[in-house]
């Protein structure tokens, strides 16, 4: 389906799970599930640090802010998945496609932001414990929160706008399951796609900086730790930054594999498993890696539960 510019297109076509019906009904069931989980998962984080005065600290005010941004991530892409699934179609409109893009930019930029701010206090609580009532206060905690929402708000709007003002012309057919700039600038008929690419570099740029914050964080907490006298405050310290450290690491591992994969080993089909990888499984496990060491936010989810419940 040849189209001659932009305004001729009225919908996309997404990469299809499954061929057949019957996998696709499967694939339906095994989306919903993970969907849940994740809602569930961080949901509970959500009650949990809103519900117990105890749990109001940086630390915790920066969870919160995480388990916001899972749940917009994976609300981004995996309901229309499911619904063209259950549906036994491909189509996303030219609008919706544009709007998935701009969410999914913002909450993944965000979220990398915030990770990046979470070792900041654990830099913080760690090295620097006489102040961190004075360096994390609770506006210090707000602003740099807003910060970093309003940095995945800007990359949105960048790469948006940018991607959606070129000409299309190809196929209407995006090669992944939700609708990612890579693959809609395959459609693109003009240079000017070099924008984009520019765009992309600048990003690619402050990733890489938030990134090298994050390892020098980590290298002077590790130091701190090992200098400990006491094997409680090391297992305490362990405690708090290894979940954290686990997140950042199967983010940007996932991350990096899905956009700096070598183009001999690219196709369709690996393509759509590792975007799953990066996009589905970090909100859902996320919530499981923080309650798995951190007794006292496994205490308060168990609180909050038994209210629900009872």
């Amino acid at each position: 389906m040849q189209m001659s510019n932009r305004s001729t297109i009225t919908e996309f076509l997404l990469l299809a799970f499954a061929d057949t019906r019957e996998l696709q009904l499967l694939h339906f069931a095994l989306l919903l599930g993970i969907y849940l989980a994740a809602l569930l998962g961080n949901g509970l984080i959500l009650s949990a640090v809103a519900c117990h005065h105890h749990l109001h600290t940086p630390m915790y005010f920066f969870l919160l802010n995480l388990a916001l941004l899972d749940v917009g991530s994976i609300s981004t892409t995996l309901p229309k998945a499911m619904a063209n699934a259950l549906w036994d179609t491909r189509a996303i409109s030219y609008q919706g496609c544009a709007a998935q893009v701009f969410f999914f930019l913002f909450f993944i930029a965000a979220e990398y932001s915030i990770l990046t701010v979470m070792a900041y206090d654990r830099y913080i609580a760690i090295c620097k414990p006489l102040h961190y009532g004075s360096l994390l206060g609770s506006r210090a905690c707000a602003q740099m929160a807003a910060a970093a929402w309003g940095s995945g708000f800007l990359n949105a709007v960048l790469h948006t706008a940018t991607t959606f003002s070129l000409p299309l012309c190809h196929d209407n057919a995006v090669d992944q399951f939700f609708c990612e700039i890579p693959h809609i600038l395959k459609l693109s008929c003009s240079d000017s796609y070099l924008r984009e690419v520019g765009a992309v570099l600048f990003s690619i740029a402050l990733a890489f900086g938030c990134f090298v914050f994050i390892v020098l964080s980590y290298v002077q907490i590790f130091r701190a730790v090992l200098r400990m006298p006491s094997e409680q405050g090391r297992h305490k310290a362990f405690s708090t930054c290894l979940p954290h450290l686990a997140v950042i690491s199967l983010f940007v591992s996932t991350g990096i594999f899905s956009y700096l994969k070598p183009p001999s080993i690219s196709s369709p089909s690996l393509d759509l498993v590792v975007s799953f990888l990066y996009l589905v499984v970090p909100p859902a496990v996320n919530p499981l890696i923080y309650s798995m060491r951190n007794q006292e936010l496994k205490n308060a989810v168990r609180k909050t539960v038994s209210i629900h419940v009872s």
